[in-house]
């Protein structure tokens, strides 16, 4: 091992010599990869926000086990089912309680600017916390009033004035279709890609919302679990018994059922995933521009290399040399200039836009990558080169 360190301490950096040499086309071929680097960051964080801001409502919920419909698409769109599979849940052995939810995404008016805005309303059983948010569940006891909600304060849009309400002790009025209702308290959730933000109240309240569902059909059942009994187990049994229009899932399967759905039926989902590949392949045809026009221009040196012995595994090491160098050089600026563009776009839209270290290994080797392949193309011509044609 140490030999072969001491060998290249010995070695003549010729890569990188070559590429300082032109440094106006190692400028180009590092902006290249930087903007390749850029793209696939971006899209990247983008296709995380949509995961974990989409994932919120199925991470928050306390309950064992949850029911669904069979005919559920998302949680944005989870359909109903009878209410008597609750009832009828209660009958298997270690489920200590069963309790409805209801879902649904309702246009309100914001009271600051009067612009209606599309919000995810949720409604549960106040004496039973069912999201895992502890400021909504200290607060509880509000939501019991009629026509009283808590608001999400982190909500995407202009609401410092009500928020300031709020908090001073006031109720801020405004509008649901035909229906007034009151803020009474705030809690702190986060935007989607579906909803600028939450509101929680009594199921009786949101019932209120929605004239036409009835409290009989439920969106989500919440199955909690007697101490001692295993989610799995329950899950088994609860399958047995219930008839086929609902879904029974652990906590990590109503997750699991949400990643499933954004990941294979988002058309958004599908859209980042093509933009991280589009920044692949323009950093593959970039750098290949690059390194095939210094193999071109340096042909007889590369030829003359061959006549004094060297093989053309050591010329291809120097054009892997110059890929590797392009590629930890352009990552550099690829890397920082996401960090200001991430947290831009977190302020404008609110969303879970950041970076994190797996993000950053994942593209660097994707930038690696990158770079070797733009490298093995560029050599072909080098190892057919011959130091008689070129003399």
């Amino acid at each position: 091992m140490l030999g072969f360190i001491k060998q290249l301490q010995r070695r003549t950096p010729l890569g990188w010599l070559q590429l300082s040499r032109h440094k106006g086309r190692f400028i180009v071929a590092l902006s290249g990869i930087a903007f390749a680097d850029i793209l696939m960051f971006m899209q990247l964080g983008f296709q995380n926000s949509l995961f974990e801001s989409n994932t919120k409502l199925n991470r928050a919920i306390l309950a064992d086990i949850v029911l669904i419909s069979s005919q559920a698409k998302s949680t944005q769109n989870v359909s109903t089912f009878p209410r008597n599979r609750l009832f009828e849940a209660s009958d298997v052995p270690g489920v200590k309680a069963a309790e409805p939810m209801y879902v649904g995404m309702v246009s309100w008016r914001n009271p600051q600017t009067r612009k209606k805005v599309q919000v995810q309303a949720i409604g549960f059983n106040p004496q039973v916390p069912a999201l895992d948010i502890p400021e909504a569940n200290a607060q509880l006891d509000k939501i019991q009033l009629p026509d009283r909600f808590l608001f999400d304060k982190a909500a995407r849009g202009e609401y410092d004035q009500v928020y300031a309400k709020v908090e001073a002790g006031e109720e801020v009025s405004t509008e649901i279709g035909r229906r007034t209702i009151s803020v009474n308290g705030l809690f702190k959730f986060g935007a989607s890609f579906a909803a600028d933000g939450m509101l929680l109240s009594s199921d009786n309240n949101y019932l209120r919302l929605f004239p036409n569902q009835q409290a009989s059909s439920v969106n989500i059942g919440l199955i909690y679990l007697e101490p001692g009994y295993e989610a799995e187990e329950v899950v088994s049994r609860l399958k047995e018994y219930l008839p086929e229009d609902v879904k029974v899932l652990t906590q990590e399967g109503f997750l699991q059922f949400e990643l499933d759905v954004l990941n294979k039926e988002s058309p958004i989902a599908f859209v980042f995933t093509f933009g991280v590949a589009m920044g692949f392949f323009i950093g593959v045809i970039i750098v290949y521009q690059i390194l095939s026009t210094d193999v071109n221009s340096h042909l007889k040196e590369y030829a003359t290399f061959k006549a004094m012995g060297y093989d053309n595994n050591y010329l291809l090491g120097v054009i892997f040399e110059e890929a590797i160098i392009i590629a930890t050089v352009g990552f550099i600026p690829g890397f920082f200039i996401p960090l200001g563009l991430y947290h831009l776009a977190a302020t404008a839209t609110n969303l879970p836009i950041y970076m994190t270290v797996s993000r950053a290994i994942t593209v660097f080797i994707l930038t690696v990558i990158v770079c070797a392949i733009s490298g093995g193309i560029a050599t072909q011509k080098l190892q057919s080169a011959d130091p008689a044609d070129m003399f």
